[in-house]
C-alpha cells in the first residue's frame, strides 16, 4: 500500500571591516509566518527517536534530514552504515516550482485526482522571460508571447491552492530565500539550484517534477542517505575576495563530480563572517559539484536577514530550536570527507570556459588566456542571476561603478544587470544603485533568469568565437546565447564589473590601471558594500506576489487548449512488464554510444525550446541534439542499421529514435561519465522514455538525473568496469539477465547485459544498479506516477 507522510502546515552582524560596513536595517512589515515556520517541536521530538537508534553524534545535515523521516525506526534500525547506503523515506515541508519545470510537474500532479497539494507549494514565473531590450519592454513582450503557459500555471495554481508569483516577481531562488526559507527546513524545488536556500541553514534539494509530485500528494519522498562532506572555514575574506570566489575555488578542488551523493556542510569560524546571502551564493553553486545540497549552522547573519525580510517570528522560533541544539552539528560528529579552507588566503577566481570546475586564480588568468591562444577581448559582462543578485552584491558593484563614474569611465562592452527579485529591484532603485549603474552604461534587465538560462536574444557574435564574463553559476557550451563558440567565464559580480570597464580578459583590477577621462592612470579601490539596506527593504510592486496559503478553488478550469503547440495533456507511459521475456527487459536495440560530457542541456536543450516544456511530443524533437556520437564523433547523428530502403542509414538522434518508436522497437543508450549533470530538468528523462528508451548504461550518473530516469520507468545501470563502455555499439541488441530478480525484491542481485553484436557474436557485460525496493515498483509500473495512481486506486477500492 502507498504510505502517506503528513507534516503540520503550520541588529548586529559580523562583517570583515576591510570588505564592507554594517548598518542597521529596518525590517519589512512582519509577515504571517505560520506556513513557513518549521514545526521545530515535532522535528526535535523526531530527532530524539533518531538519537536512540544511532547513539552517536550527528552532523547538522543528518539532524535536519533524519528529523524529517516518516518512520525513523524503519529507515535507520538494524545496524550497518547509513550514509551512502540506506534509502530514506522523508516528508518535505514545502515545494517550489519555476515556470518551465512547473508545467510538467503540474501535468503529472493533475492526473492524481487530488483537490490540493499536501504541502505548501509555489510557482515562480522566471524562466520564460527573454532578455533583449531591457526590463520593461522584455517583460511585456514575454508575457504576451507566453500568455497561454502563464494562464495554464495560474489557473492550476488557483484550482489546487498553490501560491503563484507572476512574471516580473523575480527568480525562484531569490524569492524563496526572501519569503519561504527557514533554518532546519527540508524543501524540494524543481530546479537544480534550489540549494540556494541553504544559505538560511536548511536543506533545499533540487528534484524533477515527479519527485515534487511525491511531496504534493503526501507520498513519502525517497532519497539515498547522502554522505556528508565537511568544509571547515577559518579566517576572513578581504579585499576583492567574495563568497563566489570561495565556491569557485571549491569547484576547482572537488570538480563537477566531487559532491555527487553528498551534502556539503560548512562549519568553522569562517562561516560566521559571511552574510546570509553570501552563504546562499555558496550553496547555490554546490549544485555544480553534483552535491545533493549544502547547509550551514544557524548564524547571527541569518537571524538578521530573517528579521529584515519580515520574518521575525521565524527567527524567534529558530532561536529556541538553536537552544535545543537542533541547528548545529554535535561535537564529535564525523565527516565522510573533510576540506579545510583558509579564507584569508583566497583571491578572486575565474572558472571556465565550458565547465564550472576549471578554476584559475585571477593573478594567473591573463597568462592562462595567452597560453590558450585566445583573443584578449571581452565581448559582454553580465551580473545578477540567482547566484549573485542580493542587495550586498549590488551595493559592492555600485561602489565600483561610482569609482568609474568619478573617473569619467563607461563600460566598454555590453554590461547587463539582472535583479534577483522585485524586492531587490525596488530597493536598489530607491537607494540610487540603479542610477549609478545605468550612468556607466549598464542595462537593467527584468527580474528573471534571462541570459543565465539561455533567455538572451543576442544578435552579436553568432557563430563566432568570443568570450563573456558572468556572475552566473553554469557555463556549458551554447547555454547562454545558443552559440557553442561563446566562452562563458564565471566570476564574482565585482570582477565582472571591473573587467567591463577594461574590455580585456587579462585585466586584473587588483594590480592593473586604466586610463581615466583625463588621460591619467586610474586604479580601482577594493569594493565595499552593505549586507542589508540602511532603510530596510521595500517590496516594490506587490501585485506580482500571491496571498499566502490561498484556498483551493476546485471549480476553476485548468486552461489547456486542444490545439496548443505548447501544452499537452500528459498520457501515461506504458507498463513494460511482463513482456516476451517475462520480467526482464525486452530485447533492446542500441541507439548510440554518447561520447564525453553529456549534461541535461545536451539531452534537452533550453533557450528557444523552453516554450515546449509543457508539450512532451514537441519538446522531444530536441532530444540529445547536441550530444556527440562516439562512433564517428558527429553531433546529433545516429545510425539506423535496420532502416528501410527509402530511409537514410543515418539521421538526427530524435529522428532515429522516432523511427524505432514507430517500429515498436524499444532501445537503449550507452553513455559516458557523470551523465545528466547540470539542471534538474526531468524532460531529459521523459523525452527518451517518450521515444522508446528503456535502458541507459553509463560509466556513471549524476544524482538528480539518475533518479529522474527511474521515476519515468527507465532502468539506469552502471558499468561494473568502465572500460566496457566501448564494447557496445549502435545496432547491437541488449538483453538483461538478473533484472527479474531485482524487480522481485532481491535488490542485491547482479544484472548482466547479454549483447548480441551486429556480426552475431555475443559478449556479456556486468553492471551494478542503485535501485531501492520502492524504486523497482516505479520501473515495474512503467513510471512512479503510474505506481502512485495504482496505489491510490487500490486504497479507494
Amino acid at each position: 500500500m502507498l504510505r502517506k507522510c503528513s507534516l503540520p502546515r503550520n541588529r548586529f552582524w559580523r562583517i570583515s571591516p576591510s570588505r564592507s560596513f554594517a548598518t542597521h536595517a529596518e525590517p519589512l512589515q512582519e509577515k504571517d509566518c505560520r506556513s513557513i515556520t518549521p514545526p521545530y517541536d515535532n522535528l526535535v521530538d523526531n530527532l530524539a527517536r533518531v538519537r536512540k537508534i544511532l547513539n552517536r553524534p550527528l552532523t547538522l545535515a543528518e539532524k535536519i534530514l533524519y528529523s524529517h523521516l516518516c518512520d525513523p525506526e524503519q529507515s535507520l534500525s538494524g545496524g550497518g552504515k547509513i550514509r551512502g547506503e540506506r534509502y530514506l523515506q522523508l516528508r518535505p515541508e514545502r515545494v517550489a516550482m519555476q515556470d518551465a519545470s512547473a508545467q510538467m510537474a503540474l501535468l503529472q500532479f493533475m492526473t492524481c485526482g487530488l483537490p490540493t497539494s499536501a504541502v505548501p507549494a509555489s510557482i515562480h514565473c522566471d524562466h520564460l522571460i527573454q532578455a533583449l531590450d531591457g526590463a520593461e519592454v522584455d517583460l511585456k513582450r514575454s508575457i504576451a508571447s507566453n500568455k497561454e503557459v502563464f494562464d495554464f500555471l495560474e489557473s492550476a495554481a488557483k484550482k489546487y491552492g498553490i501560491e503563484f508569483w507572476k512574471p516580473g516577481s523575480g527568480i525562484i531562488h531569490q524569492i524563496v530565500l526572501e519569503n519561504y526559507a527557514a533554518p532546519g527546513m527540508l524543501m524540494l524545488g524543481t530546479d537544480s539550484h534550489t540549494p540556494n536556500a541553504g544559505g538560511l541553514g536548511m536543506l533545499a534539494i533540487g528534484v524533477g517534477g515527479a519527485d515534487a509530485v511525491d511531496a504534493m500528494t503526501g507520498t513519502p519522498w525517497e532519497l539515498k542517505a547522502p554522505r556528508v562532506i565537511g568544509i571547515h572555514l577559518k579566517g576572513q575574506l578581504s579585499g576583492w575576495a567574495t563568497p563566489k570566489d570561495l565556491i569557485l575555488h571549491i569547484a576547482g578542488k572537488l570538480t563537477v563530480r566531487g559532491g555527487t551523493g553528498a551534502i556539503l556542510e560548512y562549519h568553522g569560524p569562517g562561516v560566521h563572517s559571511q552574510s546570509c546571502t553570501g552563504l546562499a551564493t555558496i550553496a547555490n553553486m554546490g549544485a555544480e559539484l553534483g552535491a545533493t545540497t549544502s547547509t550551514f549552522p544557524y548564524t547571527e547573519a541569518m537571524r538578521n536577514y530573517l528579521i529584515a525580510t519580515g520574518r521575525a517570528p521565524v527567527a524567534r522560533a529558530a532561536d529556541e530550536a538553536q537552544k535545543k541544539g537542533f541547528l548545529e552539528r554535535d561535537e564529535g560528529a564525523e565527516w565522510d570527507d573533510l576540506v579545510e579552507i583558509d579564507l584569508s588566503t583566497l583571491e578572486p577566481t575565474i572558472n571556465g570556459p565550458f565547465t564550472p570546475d576549471l578554476a584559475t586564480p585571477l593573478s594567473k588568468f591573463g597568462s592562462f588566456i595567452k597560453e590558450q591562444g585566445w583573443k584578449d577581448e571581452l565581448t559582454a559582462g553580465l551580473i545578477g542571476s540567482c547566484t549573485n543578485s542580493s542587495y550586498e552584491d549590488m551595493s559592492r558593484v555600485t561602489s565600483l561603478a561610482k569609482q568609474a563614474k568619478a573617473a569619467g569611465l563607461k563600460a566598454k562592452v555590453p554590461f547587463l544587470c539582472t535583479p534577483g527579485s522585485e524586492q531587490i529591484r525596488a530597493t536598489i532603485e530607491r537607494d540610487g544603485f540603479t542610477e549609478v549603474l545605468q550612468d556607466v552604461g549598464a542595462v537593467v534587465l527584468a527580474n528573471a533568469c534571462g541570459p543565465c538560462i539561455g533567455q538572451w536574444k543576442r544578435e552579436e557574435y553568432k557563430g563566432e568565437e568570443n568570450a563573456i564574463l558572468t556572475s552566473f553559476n553554469r557555463n556549458f557550451k551554447a547555454r547562454n546565447d545558443a552559440n557553442s563558440k561563446t566562452m562563458n567565464f564565471l566570476s564574482s559580480p565585482e570582477i565582472v564589473t571591473a573587467m567591463a570597464f577594461a574590455g580585456r580578459l587579462s585585466f586584473n583590477p587588483m594590480t592593473d590601471s586604466l586610463t581615466d577621462g583625463n588621460g591619467k592612470p586610474f586604479k580601482f579601490e577594493p569594493p565595499t558594500g552593505i549586507q542589508l539596506p540602511q532603510n530596510g527593504f521595500t517590496s516594490g510592486d506587490l501585485s506580482y506576489a500571491p496571498s499566502p496559503l490561498p484556498p483551493p478553488q476546485p471549480e476553476t478550469k485548468v486552461q489547456i487548449s486542444p490545439e496548443s503547440t505548447r501544452l499537452e495533456v500528459l498520457e501515461a507511459f506504458p507498463r513494460e512488464f511482463p513482456n516476451s521475456r517475462g520480467m526482464e527487459l525486452p530485447p533492446l536495440t542500441t541507439l548510440m554510444r554518447v561520447r564525453g560530457k553529456c549534461t541535461t542541456d545536451h539531452i534537452s536543450a533550453a533557450g528557444p525550446w523552453l516554450k515546449f516544456k509543457g508539450h512532451l511530443s514537441n519538446i522531444s524533437e530536441n532530444t540529445l541534439i547536441t550530444a556527440v556520437n562516439d562512433e564517428g564523433g558527429e553531433v546529433n547523428i545516429a545510425f539506423d542499421h535496420n532502416h528501410a530502403s527509402s530511409e537514410p542509414s543515418k539521421d538526427t538522434i530524435p529522428a532515429v529514435g522516432k523511427r524505432f518508436k514507430a517500429r515498436g522497437q524499444p532501445w537503449a543508450l550507452v553513455v559516458d561519465d557523470n551523465y545528466g549533470e547540470g539542471s534538474a530538468r526531468e524532460h531529459a528523462a521523459m523525452q527518451p522514455r517518450f521515444l522508446g528508451c528503456l535502458l541507459i548504461v553509463a560509466r556513471s550518473f549524476a544524482r538528480i538525473h539518475e533518479t529522474n530516469l527511474k521515476k519515468q520507468g527507465i532502468v539506469p545501470l552502471w558499468l561494473a568496469d568502465k572500460s566496457d563502455y566501448g564494447r557496445i555499439d549502435a545496432g547491437d541488441v541488449i538483453e538483461t539477465e538478473g533484472l527479474a530478480d531485482v524487480l522481485a525484491g532481491n535488490t542485491d542481485a547482479q544484472i548482466t547485459l547479454k549483447v548480441t553484436k551486429k556480426d552475431g557474436s555475443k559478449v556479456e557485460i556486468p553492471t551494478r544498479h542503485t535501485m531501492s525496493a520502492d524504486q523497482t515498483k516505479w520501473v515495474k509500473a512503467g513510471s512512479a506516477l503510474n505506481y502512485i495512481k495504482e496505489q491510490k486506486a487500490a486504497a479507494a477500492s
